[in-house]
């Protein structure tokens, strides 16, 4: 629908969502015209949508197994689509304001303790002396994930111009397009470095946005080849199976704040709008305080 592709226009060029955002909301879009062609059975406009078709909607999304987080992003998308139109189309009404938005679970991020860390760096180091090229840029992604933070868009459209290794820090693109600078730790300098030497002779593309991290036939690596890689590293962990990429993010923020950073800084660290996005960490902290409260006081 033309309303939608305007939207999703103005999504990408204007407020410059993430690609990821900018998909699922044009799916979730998609979904809601589908069912308000079933639900009215015959023609219908975004000004005749009421409350009851939303919720209908946002019903039939959780019986069909929708996840209350995916379902809170619909009803989302709907309501920014709404305001949209208010604002190029002088539509008043917005059906989705009074839809209730999901009670999602709280759920704390995983992440992993420090001798696992050491584990996956010794076994990801050992691959790295003994194999080829694969192997050497796997452990430099590695290394930039947990030196940095970084989401993984970001790693994977990080380009050679982004990466000083003079100065020891990167430029990351986060969501929105916003540009921060991020500290880079030695060993991950210096992974990085071994990686470069080795991706000179395979890479097919020259210039100032050459990529920094290749597949085997030197071409930039997709977001799904990163996570592939990764699942390779993490196979070497006895819970490597419910690992994942954003993992290293999250232990990244817990081991920062564990060590006595401050809040604040671990929020640029990251690159979080809302603060209290980062608080979700402090929690972990806590909790991982209380379980050896548990085991060593004497009248825990």
């Amino acid at each position: 629908m033309q309303e939608i592709q305007e939207f999703i226009a103005f999504l990408e060029k204007e407020r410059n969502d993430s690609p990821h955002t900018v998909k699922a909301y044009a799916r979730d879009l998609e979904a809601f015209a589908a069912f308000c062609r079933d639900y009215y059975g015959g023609p219908w406009s975004w000004a005749g949508v009421d409350r009851l078709a939303v919720r209908g909607f946002l019903a039939a999304e959780q019986r069909r197994g929708l996840a209350k987080r995916s379902v809170a992003r619909a009803l989302s998308a709907l309501r920014t689509f709404y305001r949209f139109l208010n604002a190029t189309r002088g539509l008043e009404v917005n059906p989705a304001r009074a839809a209730r938005t999901p009670k999602l679970d709280k759920t704390l991020p995983t992440w992993l303790d420090r001798a696992e860390m050491e584990l996956l760096f010794a076994d990801a180091e050992a691959r790295a002396l003994a194999g080829g090229f694969r192997e050497v840029r796997d452990l430099a992604m590695l290394e930039l994930f947990y030196s940095t933070g970084m989401r993984l868009s970001e790693l994977a459209g990080l380009n050679d111009p982004d990466v000083d290794l003079v100065s020891d820090q990167v430029k990351l693109r986060g969501k929105g397009k916003k540009e921060r600078i991020v500290p880079l730790g030695a060993p991950a300098i210096a992974a990085l470095r071994n990686y470069l030497r080795i991706r000179d002779h395979i890479a097919t593309q020259r210039g100032g946005n050459r990529p920094m991290f290749v597949n085997m036939r030197g071409k930039r690596m997709t977001g799904r080849g990163v996570q592939l890689a990764m699942k390779r590293v993490f196979d070497t962990l006895a819970r490597g199976k419910e690992l994942h990429v954003h993992t290293l993010r999250h232990s990244f923020a817990t081991h920062l704040l564990d060590a006595g950073a401050d809040l604040r800084s671990v929020q640029e660290l990251l690159g979080h709008a809302s603060l209290g996005t980062t608080q979700v960490y402090t929690h972990t902290s806590v909790e991982r305080l209380k379980k050896v409260y548990q085991q060593a006081h004497p009248r825990a």
